[in-house]
């Protein structure tokens, strides 16, 4: 219902100091929640960071307390926080207390920074607004200032003292308001995550984390000598395709005709690899995580000159596509770190940047380096292309199966139709419905009499299936009978390789499972054991999230049927056969080794594998996936050298040792 009233002009309100940001922190940390947070201490950093990099001071501490507040200390110039004539206001009021306040804005004409992470005047002030409390200690010619606030006022004034030390700087502590944001419990792993990189874009500055743990504080300290060539060498190690290379240029330039020019400098650190790929970009040392201009030259820059290159060296088949850069990005290890003295960032979290002229110099840069870069080491650039080309194959022939699966899974709904001797059940209702995997035609038909027709489904599987972990994705799907199952499983499959980037290639979806247990049924003997190992993996390759949901279920088969007079006892091991033995005592009685599901008959198949009420299910439990694959790699995979190990060190207990003497 319409609020009465209407809409009238005392209804238009504007918000004034702290409430610019505690109202609305989204807008200039772009959330309220621990983003914004996390974002919030970077503003507070990113002015340390600036003072480093223009000359000033060469430490920066940072310490995380455990209340949750916050302190970044610096040894820089200091905050300006005298009088200022040409607004009639101390500095430190317009610094902390003023949004849109601050000594950045003239970074392309002379001013006290060059290439700033800091832009906009924003970040201390708004994240003082956005404080419980912020204090503020700055020594600067010759005297000591502190300043305290709360909830965004400022409580005491400017406090000054003098100070005969020779060191400056700026040591700011703040708590952030959870009246503001939602949560500021910022883990560690964030304040590490971020130091580092800044240490990486930032050569020769030694960054040092304290964390406050019970008791004391544990430190981190960062320091990268080469800035992002030593970072690349730590990737690689010694698994790299190439050298480390490191490119740095200036260029001078402006976005559009009519605006001025401004200054970039260019530094990228590349070297590639086929065990590792990363690639990070950095403008004004802030991580680009989104990208924008550099990305795009990097792409632009490498796909065009790498296709040169394979072009007039005759490196194409004639059936090869062009390359794209995901088969270059899939060996390529790249650090790019670019400043600039104007920037255009996507917005305030400076996770893009889209200076035009940005793209264009750097494309055009890298393009002549890989080119020098080619010609002055012909035999990386071999190898290098070479890797590319296996890339793209590889991805092609990815994709051709992805296509080649779907086109076999997408076929008509109507399951009895289309798969060989399924038996379906009524109920529609997946939260009930069961399928079991049997092992042959002659189990099938015991099954079928012994089942709940309601909600239990019926799925031969005819003779020994393929080993999914040693076959090639199109030939496991030539396979009539794995097709079949998928088919049922109603789900898709997921497609794991590094060519493909969808995880879930073939649009695997568990919300269409079409049961809410798959159970593999088949005899307690060593064909039937064969059989249960290669259907748990290919649900293991081809679907794995199956195992994950706890959805897959082993039906456990009585080893024996004990009957004296007109009861029947059913064990499952030798003790349950010894205590089944026990309480017939002095009776007379018949212990026979359990048949083949085929030669049960149905009241025996219901009762001990088809009942719910009386049935035993072994479950595959999630956890113990790992321990699974690691199994099935080592006796089913390729490694012959530790199959041949474990067979030495444990094949004697699977041995029968029966006595045929």
């Amino acid at each position: 219902m319409a609020k009465k009233g209407g809409y009238s002009d005392q209804d238009i309100e504007v918000l004034e100091g702290p409430d610019k940001v505690r109202k609305r922190p989204a807008v200039i940390f772009g959330s309220n929640g621990i983003e914004g947070c996390e974002h919030s201490m970077f503003e507070i950093l990113s002015n340390s960071i600036d003072e480093a990099r223009e000359g000033y001071g060469n430490r920066i501490v940072v310490t995380r307390f455990l209340d949750g507040s916050v302190e970044v200390q610096d040894f820089g110039r200091g905050i300006p926080v005298g009088f200022n004539e040409k607004y009639g206001k101390y500095n430190w009021e317009l610094v902390f207390c003023e949004m849109y306040a601050g000594g950045k804005y003239k970074t392309n004409s002379g001013g006290s920074y060059e290439y700033s992470l800091g832009l906009n005047g924003l970040g201390l002030c708004a994240t003082q607004f956005a404080s419980e409390y912020m204090e503020a200690e700055i020594k600067r010619d010759g005297q000591k200032y502190s300043l305290r606030f709360e909830k965004g006022f400022n409580v005491g004034g400017l406090i000054s003292e003098p100070y005969s030390k020779k060191d400056t700087g700026s040591r700011i502590k703040w708590k952030p308001d959870l009246s503001v944001f939602t949560d500021i419990s910022i883990p560690l792993e964030y304040y590490q995550d971020v130091i580092k990189r800044q240490a990486i874009v930032n050569s020769r500055v030694h960054f040092e984390l304290k964390n406050q743990i019970k008791g004391g504080f544990e430190t981190f300290e960062y320091y990268y000598e080469n800035g992002i060539a030593d970072y690349v060498r730590e990737i690689v190690g010694d698994e790299a395709l190439s050298s480390v290379q490191f490119w740095t240029a200036d260029r001078v330039g402006k976005d559009r005709d009519d605006l001025p020019e401004y200054k970039v400098k260019l530094n990228v650190a590349l070297t590639f690899c086929n065990k590792q790929q990363l690639i990070e970009y950095y403008h004004n040392s802030s991580w680009l995580e989104f990208g924008g201009s550099p990305e795009k030259a990097v792409t632009s820059a490498f796909v065009s000159q790498i296709d040169s290159y394979l072009k007039q060296n005759g490196k194409y088949t004639k059936t090869d596509p062009k390359i794209k850069f995901q088969d270059i990005s899939d060996c390529l290890v790249l650090v790019s770190s670019s400043f600039s003295t104007e920037t255009s960032y996507l917005n305030q979290t400076k996770k893009a940047i889209t200076n035009k002229f940005i793209q264009e110099a750097m494309t055009e840069f890298l393009r002549h380096q890989l080119e020098v870069y080619f010609l002055e080491n012909k035999t990386e650039a071999e190898r290098i292309c070479d890797q590319v080309l296996v890339n793209m194959r590889s991805r092609v022939k990815a994709e051709a199966t992805r296509v080649s699966i779907k086109k076999t899974l997408s076929a008509s709904n109507d399951l009895t139709n289309r798969v060989q001797k399924f038996v379906d059940c009524r109920s529609r209702d997946v939260s009930v419905r069961e399928l079991f995997i049997v092992e042959g035609d002659s189990a099938l038909g015991a099954c079928k009499q012994a089942r709940d027709s309601e909600f239990q489904a019926l799925i031969p599987v005819r003779g020994k299936i393929l080993n999914c972990l040693k076959s090639e994705y199109d030939k496991i799907f030539k396979s009539e009978i794995i097709v079949d199952l998928i088919r049922v499983l109603g789900c898709g499959v997921e497609v794991k390789s590094k060519h493909v980037k969808d995880k879930n290639m073939v649009t695997f979806n568990l919300d269409n499972l079409r049961w809410n247990k798959i159970i593999i049924c088949t005899d307690a003997d060593v064909d039937g054991y064969q059989i249960r190992t290669l259907i748990l993996t290919m649900l293991y390759r081809l679907t794995p999230s199956l195992i994950s949901a706890g959805k897959v279920f082993i039906a456990e088969s009585p080893l024996y049927e004990i009957t004296s007079g007109d009861q029947t006892w059913f064990a499952y091991t030798e003790k349950e056969k010894a205590d089944a033995l026990n309480e017939i005592g002095n009776k007379k009685y018949t212990v026979q080794r359990s048949k083949g599901l085929g030669e049960n008959d149905a009241e025996m198949m219901n009762l001990t594998t088809m009942n719910p009420a009386t049935r035993r299910l072994i479950k595959i439990e999630p956890a113990e996936a790992q321990a699974t694959a690691e199994k099935f790699d080592l006796l089913l995979g390729d490694n012959l050298a530790g199959r041949k190990d474990y067979i030495a060190n444990y094949g004697h207990l699977y041995i029968d040792m029966t006595d045929v003497s």
